[in-house]
């Protein structure tokens, strides 16, 4: 009987606290967003100390990145000018050849200079060529490898730390020099995040650091009133993405992927989301279901459901 007592106030102890901290929660989010579009009301209009305002895009020779690049070009009104950043020139060159806005064309490897004492590479130079304010930082470089630990060679697993985490902070903190009050800062994140995922394992783990830098980097820039949001898509189906991931493989460990959205949806809500001064967004049905329940779960039921979806 005493047992059956306990129980039942464990379950409304824990009730009662998850309600409360989850309406604390949508609170504080809504007061962040708020106080968010109050200081971009009040932004004077006094002469600017820059000469351009742009928009960075890194990533942007194909897939989300090229996707972002087409869609600030139609819809953000106070760019003046937008950065491609990629490895590829000629992709490069010919995405500039399709936006209005005026466009500069930066190749390179973004993780050429992590080793060194100082982050120095054609990017980083142009930042202090030029007279500029960052209006918009997307951060789309990244790649994937599907694989177990033996499959994915140590390269691949190196390069992936590299690009996906350290070239993602050593851009942002380049970056923020030139960023005021009222720009934004966007980091393509992943549902990879949320949990761990065997058979890419590495991707999942460079997007959880990548998630949790970009949640404290946001706190951190709060007082400024820079915007950072995390753009957490599941599956993209019209990028390289996928066909980079499996790399040739006839049967990889991963063999479908289902609820898969568009590049142009990750770049409209993602956009639309740090316009708004949301934190996360989770752009598609599935994604959102994804981050809900991973708080819920253990994770050790979660990386069990993974594998029974892997291997449909």
């Amino acid at each position: 009987m005493w047992l059956d007592v306990i129980i039942q106030w464990i379950k409304a102890f824990f009730g009662t606290v998850v309600f409360w901290t989850g309406i604390a929660g949508i609170l504080l989010v809504l007061i962040t967003m708020v106080r968010y579009r109050i200081r971009r009301k009040k932004k004077t209009n006094k002469t600017p100390s820059y000469t351009r305002r742009i928009a960075l895009i890194t990533g942007a020779s194909s897939g989300i990145g090229r996707a972002f690049a087409l869609r600030i070009d139609q819809t953000e009104k106070e760019i003046d000018e937008i950065w491609l950043v990629a490895r590829r020139q000629d992709k490069l060159l010919a995405l500039a050849g399709e936006l209005k806005h005026d466009t500069l064309v930066i190749p390179v490897d973004l993780t050429e200079g992590l080793d060194e004492d100082a982050y120095d590479n054609p990017l980083t130079r142009a930042l202090a060529e030029h007279e500029i304010q960052i209006g918009i930082l997307i951060n789309a470089a990244g790649f994937a490898k599907i694989g177990n630990y033996a499959k994915v060679s140590f390269q691949d697993s190196m390069r992936m730390i590299d690009l996906n985490d350290k070239a993602a902070v050593a851009v942002t903190l380049a970056c923020l020099p030139y960023m005021k009050q009222g720009d934004r800062i966007v980091q393509m994140c992943s549902t990879a995040a949320f949990q761990p995922l065997q058979h890419i394992n590495i991707y999942g783990a460079s997007k959880a650091f990548l998630y949790h830098y970009t949640r404290a980097l946001r706190m951190e820039l709060f007082p400024k009133g820079i915007v950072v949001t995390a753009v957490c898509p599941f599956w993209v189906k019209d990028t390289e993405f996928i066909d980079i991931a499996k790399g040739g493989e006839l049967r990889p460990p991963i063999r479908h992927f289902p609820f898969a959205t568009t590049a142009e949806k990750v770049a409209k809500r993602g956009l639309g989301a740090s316009r708004a001064g949301w934190a996360v967004v989770t752009p598609g049905a599935f994604c959102v279901i994804h981050r809900f329940f991973t708080k819920l779960l253990p994770r050790e039921a979660a990386i069990w459901i993974w594998e029974l979806m892997r291997r449909m």
